[in-house]
């Protein structure tokens, strides 16, 4: 049985998240020599797992605006890449440590929206495909995991199943956090994707604003 947990940590771990995803999406070339290095969030993730990696970051940018919702003078918090918390187990955000089922469910949208973000700017050719393979080889997965994984990237993107899936609030920013990491935002593409995203989860836009300041502070050029 796959453990997508460990699958999703792999890729967040692989010392270039946006990279890798945005090779293994196709269409991308450039993503694959220009891809950021998420250095805090990939060791998070070969520490605590990926689902409980990027349910920090969505965790504590909720928190930033939770707490400038309910302030009478809201004000702008840099954002301490530093200070990163980890949800509680059996959250919203995080399900129990001995429910892999739940975390299984969850990694494996996350790693969905990984895939759909990636692709919001490309097309999949033969060449681009190959490319995938090899590089998918690289991560020293199980066979399972590594067919789990090729059998995602040979999907079409469900928008709806994505966005279907954000059972709560929590769920929708982890959605928007997970495409976050898997691409630069520097096309016109990216943002219309991203901005549709963000809608069709109904974020309010403070928050959005913090999901996507939280990303911002964890990736450094490599």
């Amino acid at each position: 049985m796959v453990n997508v947990n460990k699958l999703l940590g792999s890729i967040l771990s692989s010392g270039a998240a946006t990279g890798f995803i945005g090779g293994l999406a196709g269409g991308m070339a450039s993503n694959m020599v220009k891809g950021k290095t998420v250095k805090k969030i990939g060791a998070n993730a070969l520490k605590v797992g990926g689902v409980a990696a990027v349910g920090a970051l969505a965790y504590t940018a909720y928190k930033r605006y939770s707490d400038n919702q309910t302030s009478a003078t809201p004000q702008h918090q840099d954002v301490n890449p530093n200070e990163l918390s980890l949800p509680p187990e059996g959250s919203a955000f995080l399900p129990s440590k001995n429910d892999t089922v739940a975390t299984d469910e969850l990694g494996l949208v996350l790693v969905r929206a990984m895939i759909a973000a990636a692709r919001s700017d490309g097309r999949l050719d033969a060449q681009e495909s190959q490319a995938i393979f090899q590089r998918i080889e690289t991560l020293g997965l199980d066979s399972e995991s590594q067919n789990l994984l090729v059998q995602e990237m040979g999907h079409p993107v469900d928008m709806d199943s994505i966005v279907n899936s954000a059972s709560s609030p929590e769920v929708a920013a982890e959605i928007y956090i997970a495409s976050l990491l898997a691409i630069d935002i520097d096309t016109t593409a990216e943002k219309a994707y991203l901005a549709m995203l963000a809608a069709r989860l109904q974020l309010p836009p403070p928050l959005v604003l913090e999901l996507e300041q939280q990303v911002s502070a964890h990736k450094q050029v490599a």
